[in-house]
């Protein structure tokens, strides 16, 4: 794979992907197209677009808020595999 741009090789290497010859050769290319497009976008006067833009409307999908009653702590706590002192208890992970 000499004669295929170091970019593809670099990513074929950080993705764990081994690539034939032809494979990089045809991804070699759509890189290239990708590289162009990339430098169109960057080459786009968007000084007047404010950084929280958003392209779509946004709805929030939640309910609202309301008052109910929580699971009781002792029924929680009858599911856990270990509890100590009203709460549950891990393994600790860190010396």
């Amino acid at each position: 794979m000499a004669d295929v741009p170091m970019d593809i090789n670099q990513v074929s290497l950080l993705a764990r992907l081994p690539l034939t010859e032809e494979e990089a050769q045809r991804f070699a290319g759509q890189f290239s197209r990708l590289f162009e497009f990339i430098a169109d976008l960057q080459r786009l006067d968007v000084s007047a677009v404010h950084a929280t833009a958003q392209v779509i409307p946004l709805h929030n999908a939640f309910r609202e808020d309301e008052i109910r009653p929580s699971l009781d702590r002792e029924v929680a706590l009858e599911n856990a595999p270990d509890s100590e002192g009203g709460y549950f208890k891990t393994p600790r992970i860190l010396d």
